[in-house]
């Protein structure tokens, strides 16, 4: 079974790009989602997959992530994903022996960034980096699934 630990926060500047990597494009979208879960497809770089995760809203949801064929996966993002899309690029951010990912958005959710560490176990601890702001791990208007349906670009403090 698999399982993602997974805590999210908003980033405070640019100084997190010091330590960036050279980022990931991404291009993702959703065939199904539920009170239960969703299934998206994804390509980032080079590789496509399937992803199932659940729709548990905190730090802990059951993930699942298959590979598939890129052209099928690009056929999928084009045809049968809702739209818009999730655009972003990942950037992969070293910071005191744990690795963060910051997502910066393009498209419909264009001018959002987002910080993400997986951990082991849900008490594990960390330092946050001086860039790292206010987490918003249990606010589900920064999950994906809720950013096709309500884009950061038209956000009015309304709930996802």
């Amino acid at each position: 079974m698999g399982t993602e630990i997974e805590r999210k926060f908003l980033v405070r500047d640019d100084r997190w790009r010091r330590q960036a990597d050279g980022g990931t494009v991404i291009r993702q979208g959703y065939l199904a989602g539920s009170e239960r879960g969703s299934i998206r497809i994804r390509v980032a770089g080079d590789t496509a997959t399937l992803n199932i995760k659940s729709a548990t809203l905190g730090v802990r949801r059951l993930e699942y992530d298959y590979p598939i064929p890129m052209g099928e996966a690009q056929e999928m993002l084009d045809q049968l994903c809702e739209k818009p899309l999730i655009e972003k690029v990942r950037y992969r951010v070293p910071s005191s022996g744990h690795l963060w990912e910051v997502d910066v958005f393009t498209g419909a959710n264009e001018g959002l960034v987002v910080a993400e560490i997986e951990l082991e176990e849900e008490g594990e601890s960390f330092d946050l980096p001086e860039w790292v702001g206010e987490e918003v791990s249990h606010d589900p208007r920064y999950y994906n699934t809720c950013l096709v349906s309500h884009p950061y670009r038209e956000w009015r403090d309304e709930p996802c």
